[in-house]
């Protein structure tokens, strides 16, 4: 992220695949720097981290086509919550059945 200079368009794809929850909210903040300097960012992202962006645009494509959404309706933030929600309920219905 270093690299990235503002008044930037940048593209990324799944920037959180080798990047831990810690580092993910590193990429935010200098996300955050660089929207403040007239970047643009366009993202796509598996991460419930990344898209939590404050004032992100989420759209989710589907075989219906594209959808604007929020954060709290896409599959991966309600995968995640139920997980540590009730992780155990989730752990044994995997294991188990």
């Amino acid at each position: 992220m270093n690299r990235l200079q503002g008044k930037g368009i940048y593209l990324m794809d799944e920037p959180e695949a080798a990047l831990s929850p810690l580092r993910q909210l590193s990429m935010l903040s200098r996300i955050h720097e660089l929207v403040g300097q007239q970047s643009q960012f366009i993202i796509a992202t598996h991460s419930p981290v990344i898209m939590a962006y404050p004032h992100a645009r989420i759209i989710e494509f589907t075989e219906d086509g594209a959808k604007e959404t929020s954060l709290e309706e896409t599959n991966h933030y309600q995968m995640m919550k139920q997980f540590f929600d009730d992780k155990d309920r989730l752990l044994h219905h995997l294991f188990n059945e």
